[in-house]
């Protein structure tokens, strides 16, 4: 019987990552910080290796790799500038924010939002990063169950193949939490560039070499210009999106909060964000050599896979095992940081009672099932991986303005700003996507900005009430870590 190289590659990838849930465990037992802060923030003692592949891992997933492909497989290289710009807005967050956000003592943006501007910022808060996060996460499903259905055809479905990644998903988180999230995206980040580079040399050798593809794809298609394919107002929208997103998404700050101190985190960001950039960039060949070998795909989002498929098994099996690699990373990440909402900004703010540390790790062990389940039905109807995560990153533009005006322009800032401004953005993303009469510009990202900017200002004009600083002169001290708050 012939032995089924992928099928071995993927066995062997679920093992490497059981092991390091194992390890993470144990360190998590061992940790000074308590259950539920070293499950859910790693005990606050990553290093900025550890920090750079956490964002490396959360940015490089579905969208980077299987959306991107599907993306040039229409338009070309300029696809992937989506990770261009994700990466450019990891190295701004370095620059300007993580090591403020190590310096706080708050743990989730909505609670950022509740110190700041009270507790109707802080509820709605939550309910726009849930929305956001758990839209996320829905689209590495997607991705992951096309990847395991190319990759083993006779053992997936799309559908079996997205349940498949979910509990893989599932039990990389429930066991060994963030320090499991962070030992796995080491392995998850070196197979994903490992298989990046073996696909591509193998995928143009197999179809006669670069000029061989060029030759063979249609004429009309914009297929290495690098930025028209897209267009310059989507190629704007993209870095207006990915930079505010990557500002204050929870999932993107919890990387910061969990640095061991602030110069930690700011460098772990820019190293992370330059490990970012050149991923979507390579993924789009994959798009471009499908559109070239096979122009009939029925389902653009099977570019990549297809293409991988093709090659020899070996290299295709390392391949679509680091392009699960790349999912298993986000999906881990965006599930940790719904788990710390859950816990910190709805379950303890619901509970008048005090419970053990073990009770509260339970608790964040449910959150996670919980969002594990609901975002697995989500993805059922997603169409459009990067035109779904794209419009869902939008809402972000609220947090940004509010968290960045207080930072750094903080008389601006009245009480009421928070909950109307977050409002705001959620009204405007909620027409835009139901209500396509309503889609004014390129991309929903400059609607957004033009409202949250006018509401801002209306509360600046209208309310007297001053909001209150995340980072009091007192605390503003540079290079001095945040205390420890602990989660028990």
């Amino acid at each position: 019987m012939q032995m089924n190289i992928p099928l071995v590659i993927l066995i062997g990838y679920g093992i490497v990552l059981s092991l390091l849930s194992w390890k993470a465990t144990q360190i998590q037992k061992s940790g000074s910080g308590g259950k539920v802060l070293n499950y859910l923030l790693a005990g606050q003692k990553l290093p900025a290796i550890l920090v750079a592949v956490m964002l490396t891992g959360l940015a490089v997933g579905g969208a980077s790799t299987v959306g991107v492909a599907e993306q040039a497989y229409k338009v070309g290289l300029s696809a992937g500038w989506y990770n261009g710009a994700w990466g450019t807005g990891g190295i701004v967050v370095g620059l300007i924010l993580a090591a403020k956000y190590r310096r706080m003592s708050q743990r989730t943006v909505p609670e950022m939002m509740g110190t700041a501007f009270g507790g109707s910022a802080r509820l709605i808060g939550v309910v726009a990063q849930l929305l956001i996060m758990m839209t996320i996460t829905s689209l590495q499903y997607v991705a992951g169950g096309a990847i395991l259905a190319s990759m083993l055809p006779d053992i997936f479905t799309l559908n079996t193949g997205m349940l498949a990644s979910a509990v893989v998903f599932i039990g990389i988180t429930l066991s060994g939490g963030y320090w499991a999230s962070g030992l796995t995206n080491v392995v998850n980040v070196i197979i994903i560039y490992i298989g990046i580079f073996a696909a591509l040399f193998y995928g143009f050798e197999s179809l006669g070499g670069f000029e061989a593809v060029v030759q063979a794809l249609p004429p009309e298609g914009t297929w290495f210009d690098p930025v028209s394919g897209i267009g310059v107002a989507i190629f704007a929208g993209w870095m207006a999106v990915m930079i505010t997103m990557a500002c204050t998404t929870q999932a993107v700050v919890q990387i910061s909060l969990a640095a061991k101190d602030e110069k930690t985190a700011r460098n772990g960001f820019i190293i992370g964000g330059l490990l970012t950039l050149p991923a979507g960039f390579l993924c789009a060949f994959f798009g471009i050599m499908a559109a070239a070998k096979f122009p009939d795909l029925a389902n653009p989002a099977l570019a990549l896979p297809t293409i991988a498929a093709s090659i020899s098994p070996l290299v295709g099996g390392i391949f679509l095992a680091g392009l699960w690699a790349a999912d298993v990373s986000t999906a881990v990440g965006l599930l940790m940081g719904c788990s710390t909402l859950l816990v910190q900004d709805v379950w303890k703010r619901m509970s008048a009672k005090t419970f053990s540390p073990s009770t509260e790790l339970l608790i964040s062990r449910l959150a996670v099932f919980l969002v594990s389940v609901c975002s697995l039905g989500l993805a059922m109807t997603v169409v459009g991986i990067l035109r779904t995560i794209t419009s869902a990153l939008a809402i972000t533009t609220s947090f940004t303005l509010l968290i960045l005006a207080n930072l750094y322009a903080p008389r601006l800032c009245k009480k009421s700003a928070g909950f109307w401004t977050i409002l705001a953005s959620l009204i405007v993303w909620g027409l835009w996507t139901y209500v396509p009469s309503t889609r004014i510009g390129p991309h929903l990202i400059y609607l957004e900005w033009i409202v949250c900017l006018i509401v801002f200002g209306l509360t600046y004009v209208l309310d007297s009430r001053p909001a209150a600083a995340l980072l009091p002169p007192e605390a503003s001290k540079p290079e001095v870590p945040g205390p420890a708050v602990s989660f028990d």
